[in-house]
């Protein structure tokens, strides 16, 4: 697994658009999930953990409520890596399912 040096020029972070990057701790993406309610927000996450926990690559994360903020960082290459951009497009993915009609807030 390799860190990825210039996700943004090689464009890696066009298939996640609604995801923002920082280049703080070597590079990582965040994006914030809102949902309708904590039932629903729970549920991204449960599904979201079993498929990361299947891929051994965890998500750092937080839950208020109906939302849900996520930061994807490989602590092994001290940086972003595919890893992190293909746990990103599943978690869209999930959201797509279970709000299709959702409308993002804060982004």
């Amino acid at each position: 697994m390799e860190r990825l040096q210039s996700p943004v020029d090689a464009g890696h972070l066009a298939s996640v658009p609604a995801w923002r990057f920082d280049e703080a701790r070597g590079g990582l993406i965040k994006r914030e999930f809102v949902f309708d309610g904590f039932g629903e927000a729970f549920g991204f996450m449960t599904q979201l953990a079993l498929a990361a926990e299947k891929r051994d690559h965890h998500p750092e994360w937080s839950n208020i409520y109906n939302r849900v903020e996520i930061t994807l960082t490989t602590h092994d290459v001290n940086g972003l890596s595919m890893r992190d951009i293909e746990l990103a497009r599943l978690a869209d993915s999930i959201f797509a399912k279970l709000q299709p009609s959702a409308v993002e807030r804060g982004e």
